[in-house]
């Protein structure tokens, strides 16, 4: 009696054969769509011998309470072997909210670092050498005053803004899709992602001023597929913002990247990226005529997600962090920032945190994985599969073109959000009826006391030193200063200015962020979330 094969299909809906053979790879073209590694159209890689010559760069997710917290933290990573920052803001600095804002009442430092002024920038970055080590300010709505922050604490340091390293998040259409930390309407969120890219192309060359973040599209519940091609749409509109100025592509492509998710099949995951890289090159040259190699390279961060982690069975989140920094290698990744085994609970312990440092030197110095550039490639089931997903990417993207009016127009009208979220109602029901299964969720469950994990408990007394640090700033500063400045940002946003040169002036005053954002608010509204249905 013949033994019954089980149907396998992933997450994006392609089913999966039992057997790949040299058959199957009979469309595809190993110059042309393989290549090699650090060649167009760069499936394998980005750099000729990838991590042979650079492991990636460790970039963990941090930030909470004060800047002085914030501050211990971020030595405490570096002390340990960790090579850059990635900055965690608290929710009322995401929003635009000083720390005595009323609306930013029981919120402050909850969720990361609360940050009102320059002088709070000063303390969280005091002591680090920001001219070594690249920082990624995960910020979106308010990334400009942000950027302005980092900018201006450079200038102090003596550091010329040309020579200024580092990476925003900056992505304001990905927050009308997915989390939510919206501010100002789409037009206007877009205008301010042209200004900082703009101002950096011409003055800060070697910033990145924006990271496309399908990461949190995926949380949201898009299926990697969509995550990629949302991504990229969301990166064209941004693309032709910069074309719009007079900028040439070449000028400012090569310093966008991207911010991808990890969690689920392995080689979905790992194919995920090679298409994806693949795409983006073949986008950029045959769409916006980018001539340099560096503008046709999809450069990303990736390393985990914390949509794959379970409050079920915390401990488990270890071995999935594992695979997660695993896949990231493997799809050759330029940084990583894993997610932490407690993070469905609580933000990273410092334990939580050094382990998952800890992962990512084991691959490098351990577990062979530095030691040859794309070791999958020529897998007939890997490239098989790059195939198929760059193959459904591109139709994804074509739909929203053709069925939502583009992506600007998509966010607009909430067409993309009701995609996200119908793609998250279905995952989550395979997830109640055990077709998508989850170790300690749905398989191998134990009904007993969960074992006991630290949380970051919130602290009143932060916020307390938060607003006791502002009101000493407010008290010392020059008011006639910051008045004029704040006049500056709101005729730069009235005139259609780019606003980034009032920006620092702002900053450089001691002017609040919740004081910024009421200026640009005051000319640009506040954006009405669509009614989804």
């Amino acid at each position: 009696m013949a033994a019954t094969v089980r149907d396998v299909i992933l997450e994006s809906g392609i089913p999966v054969n039992p057997l790949y053979g040299p058959e199957d790879l009979a469309g595809i073209n190993p110059a042309g769509d393989i290549g090699r590694p650090g060649e167009f159209p760069f499936t394998r890689g980005i750099h000729p011998l990838m991590y042979r010559a650079r492991p990636w760069t460790m970039r963990q997710y941090a930030g909470f309470g004060t800047p002085a917290e914030t501050n211990a933290r971020f030595k405490f990573l570096i002390e340990h072997g960790q090579n850059a920052l990635n900055v965690a803001f608290d929710l009322p600095t995401q929003m635009g909210l000083d720390s005595d804002d009323p609306l930013a009442e029981g919120e402050v430092g909850r969720v990361g670092m609360a940050v009102d002024s320059l002088a709070d920038m000063e303390v969280a970055f005091d002591g680090i050498p920001i001219d070594k080590i690249s920082v990624s300010l995960t910020i979106n709505a308010v990334a400009a005053p942000l950027m302005a922050m980092y900018f201006a604490v450079a200038e102090k340091r003596g550091l010329p803004l040309a020579q200024v390293r580092g990476t925003a998040q900056n992505d304001i259409l990905k927050e009308y899709i997915g989390r939510g930390a919206w501010v100002f309407p789409v037009e206007h969120g877009l205008r301010l992602i042209g200004d900082t890219v703009e101002f950096c192309a011409r003055q800060a060359p070697k910033y990145y001023p924006v990271s496309v973040c399908g990461y949190h599209i995926r949380e949201s519940g898009a299926n990697p597929v969509q995550e990629i091609a949302y991504a990229f749409c969301i990166a064209r509109a941004y693309l032709a913002e910069g074309l719009r100025r007079g900028l040439a592509v070449d000028d400012f492509a090569e310093r966008l990247s991207f911010n991808f998710d990890i969690f689920g099949n392995l080689f979905e995951q790992v194919a995920k990226f090679r298409a994806a890289r693949r795409l983006w090159a073949r986008l950029l040259r045959e769409e916006f005529g980018a001539q340099r190699p560096g503008s046709q390279q999809m450069k990303m961060i990736a390393g985990g997600g914390g949509g794959g982690l379970t409050i079920e069975q915390p401990e488990n989140n270890i071995i999935r962090g594992a695979y997660y920094a695993l896949i990231s290698a493997l799809s050759g990744a330029q940084t990583m920032a894993l997610c932490s085994y407690d993070e469905a609970y609580t933000i990273p312990s410092e334990k939580a945190a050094l382990l998952s440092l800890r992962t990512m030197q084991l691959l490098v110095e351990e577990m062979g994985l530095c030691d040859t550039a794309d070791p999958l490639g020529g897998s007939y089931y890997v490239e098989w599969l790059t195939s198929e997903l760059e193959r459904r990417m591109v139709a994804e993207m074509q739909r929203v073109d053709s069925e939502m009016g583009g992506m600007v127009q998509a966010v607009r009208s909430g067409a993309v959000q009701r995609e996200v979220a119908h793609q998250a109602w279905r995952y989550e029901q395979g997830l109640q009826a055990g077709a998508i299964p989850k170790v300690g969720v749905n398989r191998y469950r134990v009904e007993e006391a969960q074992p006991a994990v630290e949380l970051h408990e919130y602290r009143p007394e932060q916020a307390e030193e938060s607003i006791r640090r502002l009101k000493a700033v407010r008290a010392g500063r020059d008011p006639a200063a910051v008045d004029a400045a704040l006049a500056q940002v709101g005729q730069a946003a009235a005139n259609g200015q780019n606003v980034m040169p009032a920006m620092l002036e702002a900053v450089r005053a001691y002017a609040t962020l919740g004081e910024i954002t009421r200026a640009l608010k005051s000319v640009f509204g506040e954006f009405q979330e669509p009614v989804q249905l």
